[in-house]
């Protein structure tokens, strides 16, 4: 069964759901729809009895290149932002407690909030040569999506905020080599296949209430995680380092931060 919205296309085969991004022409940049209907297609995909195993991917040459900056550029106003950011938080609180098994299969750019969101899944595989990265703080900005919470949960306190911190754009071999991700590839679609077979072949049910548990035991933090992001991430939009970030960045050179 396939469904196709404006910016995403859902296939479910049997016991698994593909659903990929398809903004490929803005290299599948986080806008509100998106969001708002990746939102739509996770809770879909939940209540349904069917499948167990989802994946998601990006079409195009990207997974995601984050969240979008010109839509960001035209939002003004903290009732509207943090309205947006609600709708993110809303978005990866669905994918990270999902009663399902979830796989991020990473081609190309997985950066900023598109990292987050391929975080909060329980199995990363991305191909060697991907551009992986938690860059928010070349625009003056902190991680959202969960961001802090889901890179801490993989590789630790202190590796997390200094990789934050750097905000470096690390390939697969690179990410993998840290605990960022799970697995890398030179061919994305057969290790996916490979992956699922090894799946299907276990106590899909049994897998799905481990990750429950752990899910409920975390979700204070995750949510608190969260609730933080918001607050700060409104605080830094109101910087001049932001405003210099986003200036280079559509300049298209190194921006000049000065910590105010």
């Amino acid at each position: 069964m396939i469904s196709t919205y404006e910016t995403i296309e859902i296939d479910i085969q049997k016991e698994t759901a593909y659903i990929s991004l398809n903004r490929p022409k803005s290299l599948n940049a986080l806008n509100s729809t998106l969001i708002r209907e990746l939102l739509d297609g996770l809770k879909s995909i939940s209540i349904n009895p069917n499948v167990k195993i989802v994946v998601l991917k990006g079409n195009g040459s990207a997974f995601s290149s984050g969240g979008d900056i010109k839509e960001m550029l035209q939002m003004s106003g903290e009732d509207l932002f943090k309205s947006f950011m609600d709708h993110i938080n809303d978005l990866v609180t669905t994918l990270y407690g999902m009663p399902k098994i979830t796989i991020a299969a990473i081609s190309g750019a997985a950066a900023g909030l598109g990292l987050s969101i391929a975080l909060a899944c329980d199995h990363i595989v991305a191909e060697k040569d991907s551009k992986i990265a938690m860059n928010f703080i070349g625009i003056g900005l902190v991680p959202d999506g969960g961001g802090h919470f889901l890179l801490e949960r993989r590789i630790g306190q202190e590796k997390a905020k200094k990789l934050i911190w750097e905000g470096k754009v690390l390939s697969g071999e690179e990410a993998i080599n840290l605990e960022i991700i799970d697995s890398v590839t030179d061919d994305i679609h057969s290790e996916l296949g490979v992956l699922l077979k090894v799946w299907k072949a276990k106590p899909l049910l049994a897998m799905i209430k481990t990750k429950k548990i752990y899910t409920e035991l975390n979700r204070p933090k995750f949510l608190k995680s969260l609730e933080l992001e918001k607050a700060a991430q409104w605080k830094m939009r109101q910087t001049k380092d932001h405003s210099e970030g986003i200036q280079a960045f559509v300049e298209k050179r190194k921006p000049e931060f000065h910590g105010e």
